[in-house]
């Protein structure tokens, strides 16, 4: 059996871990809130019409903050549309995916929701079609307390008390020509920049996020991150980071593989951050928000359908990939690949929560259920808070088709003083072989294995359902420490979560 060693140390310090990073994102996309976590009429519906069995599930993961209401949805969106007396709210065409948006949910309607959820919100402001002066009064809307023209409609809309949202994005995607209002990174730096001057003026505790590339391979990447930042640098707090990955061409060694594209990713804009940090003599780091990630390819040519043939319906079934096994593995990667990188990524989001690209799923009339992803993320979300350390590994390796060798394990851990807990997350990408796992860990003294969970199907195509799940985590045999180490197996293509407490 192939074998492989990890060397774990308390001195060996990245960053605590921003619990944001475990915040998700709720877009006016598809089914994500008509039908997602909005559905009057349904039988687990409150009074507010929220579904009572996805809130549940949401709860579960214990999301902190959520990106809301988009998205490329925030490149046309008209913030006053969707507050006030439902009755005097209008429909409106809603172009980025040529849907027909309501307004009966709105701003109101998520700040309660969040709050029922435990979340804060992440808001995003439109610099596609509008601009610095709708930010401004957006801003106002939800922050000033009382006595001025915006505070004053929210109050009278019912909410007395201001909302009080603290992290804010500076528009979406914006060199992406999809976008709706499309800019250079000269136009988008600028405009950046005096939006987030006049918005920290409203109110200077809010925390920014610069708009970054759209993904990693866009022709203006990194370019645009060195090129905006030079103009909003002493005003805003984040870039942003978006990307998806799939496995259209069915190469899952290649596929399991992107992890090293994310990780290259995220270093690249760091060093962008630093250049411009460096050539502006400042203080500050500019930190990292990797507001989109997750697996996006399945819903692909569905999507192409509806958009171009069956526009202008409310709540069309947009991008509803259903999740396989190996797009949970996928998922753990990414979550691993972002924990290694604490010190800089602050901020992540799930894209998305519910429905759409998501790890929750509903059926119109009938229940909400578990995707496979949902259970890396659940694990990870509910047992890695702490503090990174560097893991020293020494892994075998394996031939893939475009990213050469690779390591077959790919792993974290992250060490929870209070609660004297440790934790490794580890993912066998070796789709053949089970590895032999050797664990240092003689800086911490009387820890013993307190569980070993894994994920894991012999078939790489498995799906859950509503019907049930054929991909669900288990409990294995976890065994006990011997003079400082550790010994377990990584069964071939596994998730897995390995806690320790100390005795």
């Amino acid at each position: 059996m192939k074998k492989a060693r990890m060397i774990v140390d308390k001195a060996f310090r990245v960053a605590p871990v921003d619990k944001r990073i475990y915040g998700s994102f709720i877009e006016h996309l598809g089914r994500a809130v008509y039908g997602g976590i909005y559905q009057p009429g349904h039988p687990s519906a409150d009074e507010n019409g929220f579904r009572q069995d996805v809130l549940q599930l949401v709860k579960e993961l214990n999301v902190p903050v959520i990106r809301y209401p988009g998205g490329n949805f925030v490149s046309n969106f008209f913030w006053e549309d969707s507050v006030g007396p439902l009755e005097n709210r209008k429909p409106r065409l809603e172009l980025a995916w040529r849907s027909l948006e309501p307004n009966t949910f709105g701003l109101g309607e998520f700040a309660k929701w969040t709050k029922e959820v435990g979340a804060e919100t992440m808001m995003a402001v439109n610099l596609g079609t509008r601009g610095t002066a709708d930010a401004c009064n957006l801003l106002e809307y939800c922050n000033h307390p009382s006595g001025t023209k915006y505070s004053d409609l929210r109050i009278s809309h019912g909410v007395k008390d201001p909302y009080n949202i603290k992290l804010w994005c500076l528009g979406n995607e914006m060199d992406g020509e999809w976008q709706l209002g499309r800019k250079t990174m000269d136009e988008y730096g600028r405009l950046a920049e005096e939006t987030a001057k006049a918005m920290k003026l409203i109110d200077p505790t809010i925390e920014l996020v610069s708009c970054g590339s759209s993904f990693m391979e866009m022709p203006t990447f990194p370019q645009w991150e060195a090129t905006t930042l030079e103009y909003d640098y002493d005003y805003v707090d984040y870039i942003s980071m978006h990307q998806y990955y799939g496995n259209p061409e069915n190469n899952t060694d290649d596929y399991l593989a992107s992890a090293e594209d994310m990780d290259a990713f995220i270093r690249t804009v760091i060093a962008a951050c630093d250049f411009v940090k460096a050539k502006k003599r400042g203080r500050k780091n500019i930190n990292l928000s990797f507001d989109e990630w997750n697996v996006w390819f399945h819903s692909k040519k569905e999507e192409e359908d509806i958009t171009t043939n069956h526009p202008w319906q409310v709540a069309p079934h947009l991008l509803e990939d259903h999740y396989n096994f190996e797009d949970a593995l996928m998922v753990g990667l990414m979550l691993i690949t972002l924990l290694r990188h604490a010190d800089r990524v602050k901020i992540a989001c799930l894209a998305q929560l519910v429905n759409v690209i998501a790890p929750v799923m509903t059926e119109p009339d009938g229940a909400a259920w578990r995707q496979t992803i949902y259970y890396p993320f659940l694990h990870a979300s509910r047992y890695g808070r702490g503090t990174v350390l560097e893991l020293l590994t020494d892994s075998p390796v394996h031939t893939t088709q475009k990213h050469g060798e690779i390591s077959d394990i790919l792993g974290v851990a992250v060490f929870n003083e209070e609660q004297e807990e440790l934790t490794i997350f580890a993912v066998n990408r070796n789709l053949k072989e089970d590895v032999e796992l050797t664990v240092d860990l003689r800086t911490f003294e009387c820890y013993e294995p307190a569980e070993h969970i894994v994920l894991a199907c012999d078939d790489l195509k498995a799906e859950n359902s509503a019907a049930g799940e054929n991909v669900s985590p288990v409990q294995k045999s976890c065994g006990r420490t011997e003079n400082g180490f550790y010994r377990t197996v990584l069964g071939k293509a596994s998730w897995n979560v390995i806690r320790m407490k100390k005795n």
